[in-house]
């Protein structure tokens, strides 16, 4: 969104206020004596609160404002939804207000630049949370007048809220909770050897002292006979509906972090067994939204 004259409103803050009222009793004090330099006095620091309404209403016209989409956050957990505010002009905006609710954002854009804010949204819920409307405002130079924009709208801009992991029952490890063993292992006891480091890979397999000595990362990969291949479903927890999303939620970043290999089993939803930060996003993303209407775009 592009901040037009049409997009902005002005009006007197309580100090601008008080500036008028205290600059009429110096007017009519001048009229009063009849005195030159009352008059100068008043004359000179009203042209300087008018000049100052240019200022004020410069400070945000022009700015171009976008939102992005926000990191996944867990259900009680703040999402940061990224606002870019960019400023095409030659000259710096300074103190502009991000307003939304009750969160005041303070910043300054240079000028040709572009600055980078943060949206803090609390969340309530499971499934997408569409980004908030919010202002922006500034009061800038004397701060006798106020400026803001209406209401910026982000339509698109959203993000995913996980249930939150909770739950008293311990990670399914015996056979009566469907624990299986395979022999398509992803780890074991046994030393193989190293391997280039890609994204996803446990950080308790880098080789860390080769990381220090100013080498290029690299991973160490072991070997076994079995490995533990997990299986968190919907069958083996209890209570309503967002009970049960709590304890496979915790049970699913449970099993991320002790490194094993894990499947999701829902109603209607079957997620394979896998490992890494992709597949906990995408059980967890099966978990947010099972039973909305966005569930089909898993």
């Amino acid at each position: 969104m592009e901040l037009t004259r049409r997009s902005l409103y002005m009006l007197p803050t309580p100090h601008g206020l008080v500036f008028a009222a205290v600059l009429f009793a110096n007017l009519l004090i001048a009229v009063n004596y009849n005195n030159g330099l009352a008059y100068a006095v008043v004359f000179l620091v009203a042209a300087m609160a008018a000049v100052s309404m240019l200022f004020t209403h410069r400070n945000l016209a022009g700015l171009d404002v976008a939102v992005s989409n926000a990191e996944p956050a867990f259900v009680g957990d703040d999402v940061h939804f990224p606002v870019r505010v960019h400023n095409p002009e030659p000259f710096v905006r300074q103190n502009l207000w991000l307003i939304c609710g009750e969160f005041r954002g303070k910043a300054s854009v240079a000028s040709k630049t572009t600055t980078r804010l943060s949206l803090p949204v609390r969340t309530h819920s499971r499934g997408y949370l569409q980004a908030p409307k919010f202002r922006l405002a500034s009061a800038y130079p004397f701060g006798l007048l106020y400026t803001w924009s209406l209401a910026i709208g982000a339509e698109g801009a959203k993000a995913l809220v996980y249930p939150r992991p909770s739950g008293a029952a311990p990670l399914p490890r015996s056979h009566s909770y469907r624990f299986e063993k395979g022999s398509h292992h992803r780890e074991g006891d046994d030393f193989l050897g190293l391997r280039d480091y890609q994204p996803g890979d446990s950080p308790r397999h880098v080789h860390w002292k080769a990381a220090a000595a100013g080498q290029a990362l690299v991973t160490k990969q072991f070997g076994g006979t079995d490995s533990e291949q997990l299986w968190l479903d919907w069958a083996l927890t209890s209570g309503d509906t967002e009970t049960r999303l709590s304890q496979l939620s915790r049970w699913v970043c449970r099993a991320e972090q002790d490194g094993l290999q894990y499947g999701l089993r829902l109603p209607g939803k079957r997620i394979d067994l896998g490992a890494g930060p992709l597949h906990r996003h995408s059980c967890l993303q099966a978990l947010a939204l099972w039973g909305t209407g966005d569930a089909a775009l898993v």
